[in-house]
């Protein structure tokens, strides 16, 4: 088991494009808090696509309802998931393991998120005061846009490509002998829960307790179909279509409350009593 220097290689830029935010702005954002296209690039890069993605939706589960209190996150869902995956695919391990391997990666990732903005903190300074006072604004932009880029550059590529250079063959190999210990174990039961942990914080987050009653039908369509195979896909579509009618009826009775209001009914019998009165 062992990682390319290409495939490390390739999956490093990719990480520090999300981190730097080169894709400018909203979607490198998206791109950050999400793991689904991390893992995506990640199955291309090593070839497996399918593993990949079956891997990097349990990851998804678990960071269903983190957000980003001032920019800062608690956790790194685009590191975790391009170190956890990689793991995975090494050892063919299931995607509980995964999760587990994703956590405190991704807290680590936090951490070097922070030096990034601590190193930008010292380079804008000196770099912005320096064009600021010669007038120039190409030198302005660059200072603001191009110098963190550049450093994001600098700190993830070889602190990524180090991790799955060295660091992904090894923990794979360390999870793949000691898989059968007890520890391991309660490791795979710990990554399972986590999942529904982050189901449970984005009913919370939805803040209706009315539309529980939507998760509550999801899992037990779930329970009753396992036997069936259903995958991923059909469940989104039966989803898609269910919140579609759901918007359709809510939308039909507004409009139905609307016309009787505004065409001689209820409005106009309450007006009439008022004018007997």
């Amino acid at each position: 088991m062992h990682v390319t220097f290409l495939q490390a290689l390739l999956v490093a830029i990719w990480i520090a494009l999300v981190m730097s935010r080169a894709f400018l702005g909203g979607a490198t954002t998206t791109l950050r808090f999400s793991p689904m296209m991390t893992g995506l690039v990640v199955g291309i890069v090593f070839n497996d696509v399918h593993n990949a993605m079956i891997a990097t939706a349990a990851i998804q589960l678990i960071y269903m309802g983190v957000f980003s209190p001032g920019g800062q996150m608690p956790s790194e869902p685009a590191i975790a998931t391009a170190i956890a995956v990689p793991v995975t695919l090494l050892g063919n391990m299931s995607p509980e393991t995964a999760v587990g391997v994703a956590v405190p990666v991704g807290l680590l990732g936090s951490y070097l998120y922070q030096l990034r903005f601590f190193v930008n903190t010292f380079a804008m300074q000196r770099f912005t005061d320096h064009y600021a006072a010669k007038g120039s604004s190409t030198g302005l932009t660059f200072s603001i846009i191009g110098i963190p880029i550049i450093i994001a550059f600098i700190i993830f590529i070889p602190f990524m490509f180090t991790a799955l250079y060295y660091g992904a063959p090894f923990i794979a190999d360390l999870i793949k002998t000691n898989s059968s210990s007890f520890i391991f174990h309660i490791l795979n039961v710990i990554g399972g829960g986590l999942a529904a942990v982050g189901i449970a914080v984005t009913v919370y987050v939805i803040g209706k307790r009315s539309y529980i009653i939507f998760f509550l039908l999801a899992y037990f369509v779930a329970v009753v179909a396992k036997p069936l195979g259903v995958t991923m896909v059909t469940y989104a579509i039966l989803g898609a279509i269910i919140a579609f009618i759901f918007v359709l009826a809510k939308s039909e009775t507004f409009n139905s409350i609307k016309d009787n209001f505004g065409s001689g009914g209820m409005g106009s019998g309450i007006s009439q009593d008022e004018d007997d009165y």
